[in-house]
Order: structure tokens, then sequence, then C-alpha cells
């Protein structure tokens, strides 16, 4: 399969699975300390703080 690929293909391929191993090594992001109660609010679109809603 990859023997009709073009060289910059399989380099592209092997970039990609170099970087696909390295992030499995990373591990779990830390908790974050101070941070917001609830729902993420950039996943809805929009910020509420102190009764004031901003939408972006």
């Amino acid at each position: 399969m990859d023997d009709d690929l073009p060289p910059a293909a399989k380099r592209a391929l092997a970039e990609a699975e170099a970087r696909r191993k390295a992030a499995e090594g990373k591990g779990t992001l830390p908790k974050e300390l101070g941070g917001r109660d609830g729902p993420e609010p950039v996943r809805y679109g929009d910020w509420e703080k102190k009764g004031l809603a901003v939408d972006f």
C-alpha cells in the first residue's frame, strides 16, 4: 500500500506517527487550580462572571 505513495507523503505519514507516539507519552494535564465551576464556558460560546454574561 505504501509503495504507491510519493516520498513526500511517506515522510508526512512518518512525521504524523512520530507526533502520535510523542503525544501518548505526555499523560494527562494537571488539574486547574482556581478554575470556573460548572460546564466549560468556551464550549457554549459565552462567559458569565458575577451575573453578567458576555457572548463572543
